[in-house]
C-alpha cells in the first residue's frame, strides 16, 4: 500500500536557455551537462546559480549516444559513434574550457602528454579508452570513480589513477628542453600539486549468458540489468590466488542444461545473498595483471531478481522491461568506517509499474516495493526521496536510507534509549507535478533536471511503430469482418469507423503521429526544478499532520505522516557535508572554479545553525511520536519510551501531554503507562515535585491500581503527599483485601506522618518471614538507588532507618534476602550500613547471617576475612577489666548472634577445643570482649577459614596475655606446628598439655607423644623435680603411651637415669596388655 499526502517537495523551477533541442542531458558536480539531439557539442550550465548561466562549450569526437558524469575525478565518459564505428572516450579538465582556453589533448589510455599539459599547465583532454568490444552502457563509481563498461557479454572495471605533476615532471625530466626554455617553462608550470587523470584496466567480467542493457558500479559492487533481469556482483581484492572462474562455470552450465526442456518462459525468481550463486548467469574474472598490488580480485553473487514478461495499465508485454538501475552509496558524518568506504549502499531498479529498492550492506533486504500509479520512463534515487517520471508528471516517493543508516550508525537505536521507524514501514507519494512530455529526469544535490518534449514519440516507440501499426491493422481488419458479418459495414457510419480506428490490444492510448514544430516556438524545455529542504518538508508534513489530529488523533496515517517526517530529518542529520565526503580528486581546481564566494567559517556557522534547527524539529517530531505511540494500541505502545527519551522531555511534560482525552476521561494510554512505568521503576534519579508526584498517584489508581505499592517505593516519589496516599492505600485495601506489600507501604506513609503507634500496629501485622518475602519482591521499600548493581549510588529509606532501630533482625535478615536474590551487592549492602552508621554491629550482625545463609565459596572466604578482621579490631580496642554493668553505646549494641548461637546455627563456626578452656579467662573480661573472642576462636576452629590468610592480621594481637596466647596457639596448630605448640604450651600453661594432647595428637600425629612430648615433660621435669603439673602431665603421657607401645619400645623410652620403680607400674601395664592381645 502507497500513502499519499499532498505536500510540496518542491520549490521552484527554472527554464534553461538552450539553443538547440537537448537529445542526452546528465548532471554532476553543480553543472547541467547537454547534448543536442544528433550533435557533436556538449554544453554546460551552473545550475547552482540562479537562471543556470553557461559554464563551457567543447565538442566531441563523434555523436554521443550516452553519456555520464563522475563526481570523482570531475570528468565526462561517453559512448560515441562515428562511421558506423562506437568510441568510449573520457573527458578531464572539461571545466578549464570556461577560460577560454581552447586547446585540447587527446592520447590513448595511459599515455600522458608529454607536451603542452605539461609545460603548459592544465587543459581539456581527450581519453581514448580502447575496447575489444562494442561498449553498450557505462556507469561511473561515486565512491572511487573507477569506470564500467558493459559490452555484449563483458563487463570491463577501469581503475581511476592520477599522476602527480611533481611526479611526472621527473619520470619525463629527460625529455623536457633545458635552459632556453625553463624560465618560460617555470612561469607556465602549475602547482606541483596538481594531478593528473587516467584510467588503467583493471578487471574483466565475462558474462557470455547475457546482453548488458544497463550498468551501475559502487564501491566494489557492480550491478548488471537486462531487460527482466539484475544480478548484482562484489568484487573483492585478494592476495589468495585461487579465483572461482572454473566451478562457477561448471555449476551454471549443469544447472542449465538439467532445466533446459523445462523452461519455456523466464521464471519469476528473487535470490538474496549466497543464495544469488544458484542463479542461471555464470560470471568468470578475467584479471589483468594490473590490480595496483591489491592481488587477484574474487567475485561472489550478491543479490539476482528475474521477472516475468507481464501487462500492465496500456503498458504491452514487450514493453515490460526494467530501467533506471542504480547503485547508491550513503555517507554518514559519525561513521566509524573511513570515509572513502560509504556506510550504506542502496541498488534500485524498476519497471514501468513498479520499482524496487534493496539494501545491499550488512545482509541484502528489499527495504521496499514502489506501486507506480501509471507507467514510470524513469526514476532516480537519492538519500530521502525518489523522483520517477511518467509521461506528464514528476512524482516523489519517500524512501528507507535513513532508516537503514540509523541503524548502522547508532547501535542504541530499537532499545528502550532510542527509536526509528521501520526499514519496512509502507512507502508514501508526495505531490505530483504536472508537465507535457517529459523525456528523461536526472538529480545533481537539491536540483531535478528535467527534459521535456511535446507531441513527440518517446525514444523507444520510432522502433516499435511498424510493428504497432501492423498490430493495429490486424485490429481493423479482424473488427471489421466481425460487424460485416453481422451486416453492418462500418465504412457507413463514421461513429463505428472512428471506433475502429482506436488501438486496443497493443496499447490503451492513440499513438499520435509526429508533429512538426511551430514557427512560432519550439516543443522541448529543460527545467531545473529545486526541491524543498528536509527542514521544510518536515514542517509542512506537520501541517498536514495537524488535520489528523485534530479528527483522529489515534489514526494510523497520522503516526505514519509523523514517520515520514522523522526520516526526512535524520537523512539530514545523517548526511555528511560535502567537504567531509570523498568528492572528486581534483577538489582544489573545481572549487577554485565555483562562484560561491561565501567564507568558509560563515559556511561553517550556517551549517551549525541548521543542524541545531534540524535537531530541534527531530525533537519536536519524537516528541509528537510519542504523543502518538502513547494513545495506540498495545502492539506498538512500547515505542512511546524511546520516543519520549529522544524527545528531551520531562516527564512532568509528558504527563501534561497525556491528560486524558474529554470523550475518555478516565483513560490513559497503555504507551504512557509503560513510559510512566519504565520512568518509576528503572531508579532514575530525577525527583517529581508534590503536585507530579500526587498527579502520578492519581494516575495509577484510576488506570493500575496493583502498581501503586511499586509506585509509592519508587525513589523519584519521595516528595509525595503521604496523607493523600495513605487514604487511596486504604481505599485499595478495602476493595482488594489485606496484602503484605500494601501493609508495608501504608507503614510507611505512617513513619512519614510521624505516626509510630500505627506504623508499629501495621507492622506486626505479619510474621517477620512474610515482610522479608515481600521485600525480596519490592526491594525498593527499603533502598533506593543501585538496586540489582546498576548504580553505585545507594541510599537507604526512611522504613529502613526505622527498621534499624526498632526492628534490627528484621532489617539484617531482609539484606540478607536482597543479597541473596542477587537484589543488592555486599559493597552496597555495606554502604547501607555505613549510611545507618551501623557499621560496627548490624554491619557484623549481617555479615555473620550472610555466612550462615551463603554458599558462595568467594563471599564465603570475603566474609571470613571481614569478621576475623572485626573481632581482632574488638579484641584489640576494648580492654579486658570492662565491667558487664557499662552502659551499652550504639557502637557496643548486644549482638543479635551470640558465639554459641554462631557455634549451634553456622557450620563454618567450629566448637572450641576443650584445652581452650584452660586457657580462655573466666568472668575477667567485657561481654564484648569475651563474646569477639570465642567468634574468633570458633573460626580459627571451623572448617572454612583459611589461617594462612590471617596471619598477617593475627600479628597485631601480643602473647603476653593468655587470651592472645591462645589464638597464636590455635593458629600454630591449625597450620601442623605441633611441636613447636606443645613447647610453647609447656612453656606458658603446662596444665593445658594434656588436654591439647588429648584433642590434638590423634591418629596420625599420635606419634608425637612419644617422640616429643615424653622427652619433653622428662627432661622438664628433671630439672624441676618438685613440679607437680609436671609430674602430673607426666603420669598421663606414661599411661597413654604404655597402651599403645609395646614392652619392646616402651623399655627403650625409658631415660637411663631413670627410677626403675617410677616406670616398672607402666611397663607392668604394657606388659600385661601386650599379653592379652
Amino acid at each position: 500500500m502507497v500513502h499519499v499526502y499532498n505536500c510540496h517537495p518542491f520549490a521552484s523551477q527554472q527554464i534553461v536557455q538552450v539553443e538547440q533541442e537537448p537529445g542526452l542531458v546528465c548532471c554532476g558536480g553543480g553543472a547541467l551537462f547537454v547534448v543536442a539531439t544528433g550533435g557533436c557539442k556538449v554544453e554546460a550550465y551552473n545550475v547552482e546559480q540562479e537562471g543556470c548561466p553557461f559554464i563551457c562549450r567543447f565538442a566531441t569526437m563523434g555523436t554521443v549516444k550516452s553519456i555520464q558524469h563522475s563526481k570523482m575525478g570531475d570528468y565526462l565518459v561517453t559512448i560515441e559513434e562515428k562511421n558506423s564505428a562506437t568510441y568510449l572516450r573520457a573527458y578531464t579538465n572539461w571545466r578549464h574550457q570556461a577560460e577560454g582556453k581552447a586547446r585540447v589533448g587527446v592520447r590513448l589510455l595511459g599515455h600522458l602528454l608529454r607536451g603542452a599539459s605539461v609545460r603548459g599547465g592544465v587543459q581539456m583532454e581527450i581519453i581514448e579508452i580502447p575496447l575489444s568490444k562494442r561498449p553498450v552502457a557505462v556507469a561511473c563509481c561515486p565512491v572511487t570513480g573507477d569506470l564500467l563498461v558493459g559490452c555484449e557479454d563483458t563487463l570491463v572495471l577501469f581503475a581511476l589513477r592520477r599522476q602527480n605533476q611533481q611526479s611526472l615532471n621527473q619520470s619525463q625530466q629527460i625529455l623536457q628542453s633545458t635552459s632556453q626554455n625553463s624560465s618560460q617553462n617555470q612561469a607556465q608550470s602549475p602547482s606541483p600539486n596538481q594531478n593528473f587523470l587516467d584510467f588503467e584496466r583493471s578487471v574483466i567480467l565475462h558474462l557470455p549468458k547475457i546482453e548488458p542493457k544497463q550498468v551501475a558500479l559502487c564501491g566494489g559492487y557492480v550491478a548488471v540489468q537486462m531487460e527482466l533481469e539484475v544480478l548484482v556482483l562484489k568484487l573483492d581484492a585478494s592476495s589468495d590466488p585461487k579465483t572461482q572462474e572454473e566451478s562457477s562455470d561448471t555449476k551454471k552450465t549443469d544447472h542449465i542444461d538439467d532445466q533446459a526442456d523445462f523452461m519455456v518462459l523466464p521464471r519469476h525468481q528473487e535470490l538474496l545473498g549466497d543464495v544469488a550463486k544458484d542463479c542461471d548467469i555464470p560470471v568468470s574474472i578475467e584479471n589483468t595483471g594490473l590490480e595496483d598490488g591489491k592481488g587477484q580480485y574474487t567475485l561472489s553473487y550478491v543479490l539476482f531478481r528475474r521477472f516475468t514478461p507481464d501487462f500492465f495499465q496500456g503498458c504491452s508485454v514487450e514493453e515490460t522491461q526494467l530501467h533506471s538501475l542504480q547503485l547508491y552509496p550513503l555517507y554518514t558524518s559519525n561513521q566509524s568506517v573511513p570515509l572513502e568506504e560509504p556506510a550504506c549502499v542502496f541498488c534500485f531498479f524498476s519497471l514501468p509499474n513498479a520499482g524496487y529498492l534493496y539494501s545491499l550492506k550488512g545482509g541484502v533486504e528489499l527495504l521496499s516495493t514502489y506501486q507506480y500509479p501509471e507507467k514510470v520512463l524513469k526514476a532516480v534515487l537519492t538519500d530521502h526521496l525518489l523522483h520517477v517520471i511518467t509521461k506528464s508528471a514528476l512524482q516523489c516517493f519517500t524512501v528507507r536510507c535513513a532508516a537503514v543508516a540509523a541503524r548502522i550508525v547508532d547501535p542504541y537505536i530499537d532499545t528502550t534509549m532510542k527509536a526509528c521507524p521501520p526499514c519496512s514501514m509502507e512507502v508514501c507519494a508526495l505531490r505530483i507535478q504536472l508537465f507535457i512530455g517529459l523525456r528523461s529526469v536526472c538529480v545533481d544535490g537539491s536540483h531535478v533536471i528535467l527534459l521535456s518534449v511535446a507531441d513527440t514519440e518517446t525514444p523507444e516507440e520510432p522502433e516499435r511503430t511498424p510493428q504497432r501499426r501492423r498490430l493495429k491493422l490486424k485490429e481493423h481488419t479482424l473488427l471489421t469482418g466481425i460487424f460485416l458479418a453481422v451486416g453492418i459495414d462500418p465504412a457507413t457510419t463514421p461513429a463505428l469507423e472512428s471506433f475502429l480506428s482506436r488501438p486496443f490490444l497493443g496499447r490503451k492510448w492513440t499513438i499520435s503521429s509526429p508533429k512538426e514544430t511551430s514557427p512560432a516556438g519550439h516543443g522541448w524545455n529543460l527545467y531545473v526544478v529545486d526541491s524543498v529542504s528536509p527542514l521544510t518538508l518536515y514542517q509542512e508534513m506537520v501541517e498536514y499532520s495537524e488535520r489528523y489530529a485534530e479528527t483522529n488523533p489515534q489514526a494510523q496515517s497520522l503516526r505514519h505522516l509523523l514517520s515520514e517526517a522523522h526520516l526526512f530529518l535524520r537523512a539530514s542529520l545523517l548526511r555528511t557535508e560535502p567537504s567531509e565526503q570523498p568528492r572528486n580528486i581534483e577538489g582544489e581546481a573545481a572549487e577554485t572554479l565555483q562562484t560561491d564566494t561565501d567564507a568558509p567559517a560563515e559556511r561553517q556557522t550556517a551549517a551549525q545553525t541548521d543542524r541545531q534547527e534540524v535537531e530541534e524539529a527531530l525533537r519536536h517530531n519524537c516528541a509528537q511520536l510519542g504523543d502518538c505511540f502513547s494513545r495506540g494500541s498495545q502492539k506498538d505502545c512500547h515505542l512511546a519510551l524511546p520516543y519520549y527519551r529522544m524527545s528531551g522531555l520531562s516527564v512532568t511534560e509528558v504527563m501534561a501531554r497525556n491528560r486524558p482525552l474529554p470523550s475518555s476521561p478516565h483513560t490513559y494510554g497503555p504507551g504512557f503507562l509503560f513510559y510512566l512505568k519504565h520512568f518509576l521503576f528503572e531508579e532514575t534519579e530525577q525527583t517529581l515535585s508534590q503536585e507530579a508526584a500526587d498527579d502520578v498517584i492519581d494516575i495509577f489508581s484510576q488506570s493500575e491500581p496493583s502498581q501503586l505499592v511499586s509506585v509509592c517505593a519508587s525513589p523519584s516519589m519521595i516528595n509525595l503527599s503521604p496523607a493523600k496516599t495513605l487514604q487511596i492505600l486504604i481505599h485499595q485495601e478495602d476493595t482488594c483485601g489485606v496484602s503484605v506489600l500494601l501493609t508495608i507501604t501504608m507503614a510507611t506513609m505512617m513513619l512519614c506522618l510521624d505516626d509510630l503507634p500505627q506504623y508499629t500496629q501495621l507492622m506486626e501485622r505479619h510474621a517477620e518471614m512474610l515482610l522479608v518475602y515481600r521485600f525480596i519482591e519490592e526491594p525498593r521499600l527499603l533502598l533506593h538507588g543501585g538496586v540489582g548493581g546498576r548504580h553505585t549510588h545507594i541510599r537507604p529509606t526512611r522504613l529502613t532507618r526505622q527498621l534499624a532501630k526498632s526492628q534490627p533482625g528484621l532489617l539484617v535478615a531482609a539484606m540478607v534476602a536482597l543479597h541473596e536474590n542477587s537484589k543488592v551487592q555486599l559493597e552496597q549492602a555495606d554502604h547501607i550500613f555505613k549510611e545507618l552508621g551501623c557499621e560496627n554491629c548490624l554491619q557484623v550482625d549481617f555479615w555473620e547471617a550472610m555466612l550462615m545463609a551463603s554458599s558462595q565459596e568467594a563471599v564465603i572466604q570475603e566474609l571470613l576475612f571481614r569478621l576475623v578482621s572485626i573481632y581482632i579490631d574488638r579484641l584489640t580496642n576494648t580492654t579486658s577489666d570492662t565491667h558487664l554493668n557499662e552502659p551499652h553505646t550504639p557502637s557496643r549494641r548486644r549482638p543479635l548472634k551470640s558465639a554459641d548461637d554462631l557455634i549451634n546455627s553456622c557450620s563454618h563456626y567450629g566448637a572450641l577445643y576443650p584445652w581452650l578452656t584452660v586457657l580462655n579467662p573466666a568472668h575477667t573480661t567485657s561481654s564484648q570482649h569475651q563474646e569477639a573472642l570465642y567468634k574468633l576462636q570458633s573460626l580459627l576452629c571451623g572448617p572454612s577459614l583459611s589461617v594462612g590468610s590471617v596471619v598477617p592480621l593475627m600479628e597485631r594481637l601480643s602473647e603476653e596475655t593468655l587470651w592472645g596466647f591462645s589464638l597464636h596457639l590455635l593458629c600454630s596448630t591449625r597450620r601442623g606446628q605441633y611441636d613447636r605448640s606443645i613447647e610453647k604450651l609447656l612453656d606458658r600453661c603446662p596444665q593445658a598439655i594434656i588436654a591439647y594432647a588429648n584433642h590434638q595428637l590423634q591418629d596420625t600425629h599420635m606419634i608425637l607423644w612419644w617422640q616429643k612430648l615424653l622427652p619433653e615433660l622428662c627432661n622438664r621435669t628433671r630439672a624441676a623435680s618438685d613440679n607437680s603439673i609436671l609430674l602430673a602431665a607426666l603420669k598421663e603421657t606414661l599411661v597413654v603411651v604404655a597402651m599403645e607401645m609395646s614392652p619392646t619400645d616402651f623399655l627403650e623410652l625409658i631415660p637411663d637415669d631413670g627410677t626403675a620403680s617410677y616406670f616398672l607400674p607402666y611397663l607392668l601395664t604394657c606388659s600385661q596388655r601386650h599379653l592379652m592381645a
